[in-house]
């Protein structure tokens, strides 16, 4: 059989699909059952005490990320702009509020109304999200306070001593969560049971650490921008349990298989230009901006959304099982913290991408959705420019609001961009044959 012919070929592309769709099924079986559901955030979710308390996990930027795909966003910003937001507010949090208003209808199912909303200060939008939702449905709101980098990574290195009054800040925030979540299901704390998922979740951190490793392979073995972003909407809905640690299981497994065979995620099998994203997507025309680089034989294999939006299961970090509760905590300070490092600080991690992944070129996304996600990235750029041999595209449209993403646009950048990279690697062909070719003729023959 040929090797691209074998099932386990985007496998993991078809059983995320169907895991992310039972996901939406399954909340809207929460929604008309009256369970009860925990809105959280992917930066520091918590899905772990959630799940030991038996309450659904709802993730309001994926379930707004999603009206963008399939294309119904226009109808929910409209709404939330019709009630007084402005066009310059983030469109996750317009179309989340939306959805409210329309009794959480969703183009893939209607989400829960929240019992609790459980966030930290990952970013400053959560805050102020948050407090709708408390106006809204006058249900507690839970808010873990993390504390961040003191200075930008390689400045500043903490001492044990600072990495242990960090975590028990956090620990003892994390007591008072589970107090609420006790008060709310009516049921006691059970650490044997946050034991067990926190297993499961280390089961999938494994996994999933080994897939961003793979894609150091030549050729890549997936696109970190557009099959990554599916992967990550898996690792954080199914986090914390059985299926998505056989899933990550799974795809590492079809991953190795791909990186052995040679299997790259170019359909047409042409030369890849290896690049970095950074920033999130376009999700207007997400599929389409995908193949705008694809078409030219662009493959992403790294992008600074798999760092800060994984959950801090990209980090090598598991918790331990001995002491759980406070692994928890150690495990949220490390991933908030990376998070933030990722969003504002990222031009050291770029510079060690582009070597570890051998990168011919670095995309750089702003939006105008997030100011967060989007600040710093022209001195980033500056930056990586001066310190590696790489061409940078700076592109800028929305993750939600097709009214600001120019297609036409987009192109004539991409495409320049494209045949810059070509004519580097024309250059840089013949600069290499003509090195080989003086060091022959210098070479004495026996």
């Amino acid at each position: 059989m040929n090797p691209i012919e074998n099932p386990i070929v985007g496998r993991g592309a078809r059983d995320g699909s169907t895991l992310f769709r039972n996901w939406f099924d399954q909340l809207t079986h929460v929604a008309e059952n009256g369970e009860h559901a925990g809105y959280v955030f992917v930066m520091g979710s918590l899905n772990e005490l959630l799940h030991t308390f038996g309450v659904h996990p709802v993730f309001p930027e994926i379930n707004s990320l999603q009206t963008a795909v399939r294309r119904v966003a226009d109808e929910y910003l409209n709404l939330a702009e019709d009630h007084g937001f402005s066009p310059d507010v983030c469109g996750y949090v317009k179309a989340d509020y939306a959805l409210q208003l329309r009794g959480g209808e969703h183009p893939m199912g209607r989400i829960p109304p929240p019992s609790i909303a459980v966030l930290t200060n990952a970013c400053n939008t959560y805050l102020k999200w948050a407090e709708i939702w408390e106006r809204m449905y006058h249900m507690p709101v839970v808010t873990v306070d993390v504390p961040g980098s003191r200075q930008a990574p390689g400045r500043y290195t903490p001492t044990a001593d600072d990495v242990a009054r960090d975590r028990r800040y956090v620990e003892f925030q994390l007591r008072e969560l589970i107090e609420h979540l006790e008060k709310l299901t009516g049921t006691a704390f059970d650490v044997d049971r946050l034991r067990e998922v926190l297993d499961v979740t280390n089961r999938m951190g494994r996994a999933w650490r080994r897939v961003l490793e793979l894609n150091r392979s030549r050729p890549a073995v997936f696109d970190a921008m557009m099959e990554g972003t599916i992967y990550l909407g898996v690792a954080n809905a199914l986090r914390g349990t059985e299926e998505g640690a056989r899933f990550f299981e799974d795809l590492a497994e079809e991953m190795e298989y791909k990186a052995r065979h040679g299997i790259s995620p170019l359909l047409d099998g042409r030369g890849e230009h290896r690049l970095i994203f950074v920033g999130v997507p376009c999700y207007p025309i997400f599929r389409r901006f995908y193949q705008l680089f694809s078409e030219w034989g662009g493959v992403f294999v790294s992008s600074t959304y798999t760092w800060f939006a994984s959950g801090g299961l990209n980090l090598d970090y598991e918790y331990d099982l001995s002491r759980p509760l406070e692994s928890l905590a150690e495990g949220v300070l490390l991933s908030v913290q990376r998070a933030g490092d990722s969003m504002l600080f990222h031009d050291r991690y770029l510079i060690e991408a582009i070597d570890e992944f051998g990168a011919d070129g670095v995309v750089y996304h702003p939006i105008k959705s997030c100011r967060t996600v989007s600040t710093g990235l022209a001195d980033s750029r500056r930056v990586v420019l001066e310190e590696r041999d790489v061409l940078c595209l700076y592109i800028e449209s929305d993750m939600m609001d097709k009214r600001v993403v120019s297609e036409a646009q987009l192109k004539n950048r991409i495409d320049a961009f494209f045949e810059g990279l070509d004519s580097r690697k024309i250059r840089m062909e013949k600069a290499a044959s003509a090195a080989a070719s003086a060091k022959s003729v210098s070479t004495p023959t026996a």
